[in-house]
């Protein structure tokens, strides 16, 4: 007996398997795409957040050299003027300090929400689809 009468090719069948191949090389290729995208919009949200926090962080430093100027000129009016002038240059000078703080806190708050600077979602993301992909190939 002929052994290629016993076992004949099976072309359906290898024929759905290089189709189930190129079915799941498409799909991996368009879910790394989709990863991508969301990585960059993941990382264009915090860098407007770092940015927000930097410049808050840079208003808070002008307000408090000019609390320091205005501190300043407290300091020379309270010596050489009576009580009230000084005691109102003082309060201009504790609002602009209490200004520089409050822009302070909220830029601190706004930098701490934009690290670490690493796309998290997107990586879990790639993570899961890993560990997916290794799962089924395993069966």
């Amino acid at each position: 007996m002929n052994t290629s009468e016993e076992h004949p090719p099976h072309k359906d069948s290898e024929e759905s398997v290089g189709e189930l191949v190129k079915q799941a090389s498409e799909q991996i290729s368009q879910l790394m795409r989709q990863e991508l995208r969301l990585a960059q919009a993941e990382m264009q949200q915090k860098g407007k957040r770092f940015g927000l926090g930097g410049g808050l962080f840079g208003g808070a430093g002008v307000v408090g050299f000019v609390a320091l100027q205005a501190l300043a000129a407290t300091a020379i009016v309270a010596l050489d003027l009576i009580w009230p002038l000084w005691g109102s240059a003082l309060t201009v000078t504790a609002v602009l300090l209490v200004a520089a703080g409050v822009l302070a806190a909220v830029g601190r708050k706004q930098v701490a929400r934009a690290t670490p600077p690493t796309p998290e979602q997107a990586i879990a993301g790639v993570k899961a689809d890993v560990a997916e992909i290794k799962e089924r190939a395993h069966r």
